[in-house]
């Protein structure tokens, strides 16, 4: 009997923002799925930006094949070959729960959910992100309004704009109309009620941990500000040329201009927590049915969030805080194994989730794709998965091993290298140092290599 499969995907957390991972988020569901599992402790996302980063999930292309390398106007076409549909074509009713971000439809999103059934998703409740929601409608919006709450949500999001950006203050959401409750919930429910003989496979895409920092109570008094970790000082600034799309974001937000950072990282502990609870309560739901013991779970997250790391909010750079993401894999044949437990820090891209999933499922990805299956790393979690990783974003790219990352501007220059083995807060640029060029000189060579292997430029 094929195993049923539960995909959680958050969206904007990073890799630090667990029990298993940090000290300053209590997560005790997640940490189950991985002391039950293989925790991927070096994965990075294929983009530290929504758009291109569930693009790339969805197809197993880079954004250098997609061509999608910031959040735009762009859609996947109908139809587009995806290891969803992989999924559903090897015997799984699949279903999506919560923020896709794969299509542009609106202003309901109800209207398009024929994109999502031909990108392979059966049964569909989508929602947009936080800020979108305030002007697209959906089953939850609607909700919303049939019960008086539309309104207050409307007002209260168009406050946290422009000079209130890091505006801290619970959502005008009771907890039990939240976003990510919504989500968690209408999940819980359909599994709940699943009587077919298919097994199922289940997509939880929670719209947080995201920005605004609206967590609802109890959740926003859940942490203290004076309890959370110091912010990453801003390193000096760089002298000379090349710079880089960081290099941008770091003149855009003045040093010091981030002034609650540690307000901000206690309500987005708190929104973690919320979701943390939720994922509880589906993965209690699974148990009742009977069913833990032959279900996958697959945890990640699209992108990481700075929280006001180096004076910055928000993602868009390959600093670690916005492009490392949690990765945990929990098979029934690992919680039975003397696996269970164990953690991988060879290279992972989290793109590598869907053939992973897919391999389970035991589909067959027909189409052109990159990313890799993590199955075998499951079987032997010392081995290595890949020897580096690549991000993209705005045509630039990042390299990752586990000694080194390194930065290259969209002119390919190469404006940050970071020994991360001993600098692991990437304080110290070793990118203009000529006892360093040979080095610089692999590392491009590396990149070039993987780019031309799948299908790009350089």
């Amino acid at each position: 009997m094929k195993p049923n499969i539960l995909l959680i995907m958050c969206d904007q957390l990073r890799a630090d923002a667990l029990g298993c991972t940090g000290n300053w988020v209590k997560t005790p569901h997640i940490d189950r799925i991985g002391r039950e599992g293989v925790r991927f402790a070096n994965c990075v996302t294929n983009s530290p930006v929504c758009l291109p980063a569930r693009i790339s999930m969805a197809t197993g292309r880079y954004p250098h094949n997609t061509g999608v390398w910031d959040n735009c106007q762009y859609e996947l076409p109908e139809g587009t070959p995806t290891w969803m549909a992989a999924v559903r074509d090897a015997g799984y009713r699949t279903s999506v729960f919560g923020k896709t971000a794969l299509h542009r439809g609106g202003p309901d999103v109800r209207e398009f959910e024929y994109k999502l059934h031909s990108y392979g998703l059966d049964d569909v409740d989508e929602i947009r992100g936080p800020h979108a929601t305030v002007d697209v409608i959906c089953h939850m919006t609607e909700r919303w309004k049939s019960l008086g709450f539309l309104e207050a949500f409307q007002r209260d999001m168009k406050e946290r704009g422009g000079k209130n950006r890091t505006l801290v203050r619970p959502s005008a959401l009771p907890l039990s109309e939240y976003y990510d409750v919504y989500v968690g919930q209408q999940a819980k429910q359909y599994l709940h009620k699943y009587e077919r003989e298919q097994p199922w496979f289940c997509w939880v895409s929670f719209a947080g941990p995201h920005e605004p920092w609206d967590t609802p109570e109890p959740f926003a008094s859940m942490y203290r500000a004076e309890d959370m970790p110091e912010p990453f000082q801003r390193p000096p600034d760089k002298k000379g040329s090349p710079t880089g799309e960081l290099d941008r974001r770091f003149a855009e937000s003045p040093r010091g201009g981030i002034r609650n950072a540690k307000e901000l990282r206690a309500s987005y502990a708190g929104k973690v927590s919320l979701i943390d609870n939720q994922v509880g309560q589906i993965l209690s739901e699974i148990e009742t049915r009977g069913e833990l013991d032959r279900t996958v779970i697959l945890f990640t997250s699209d992108h990481g969030e700075m929280n006001g790391d180096y004076d910055l909010i928000h993602k868009s750079n390959f600093l670690n805080p916005a492009v490392r993401v949690p990765f945990i894999v929990s098979t029934p044949e690992i919680k039975k194994s003397p696996q269970a437990g164990a953690i991988n820090d060879s290279p992972v891209e989290w793109f590598d989730a869907g053939p992973t999933l897919a391999e389970i499922a035991g589909a067959t990805l027909s189409f052109t794709q990159f990313a890799r299956s993590v199955v075998p790393i499951l079987q032997d979690p010392r081995s290595e998965h890949r020897a580096f990783s690549i991000s993209e974003l705005l045509h630039e790219v990042m390299y990752l091993d586990r000694d080194w990352k390194l930065m290259l501007n969209r002119k390919h220059e190469a404006y940050r290298l970071f020994d991360v083995k001993n600098d692991p807060q990437e304080m110290e640029d070793f990118s203009g140092r000529p006892e360093h060029a040979s080095l610089i000189t692999q590392l491009k060579n590396k990149i070039a290599d993987r780019l031309k292997e799948s299908g790009g430029g350089y």
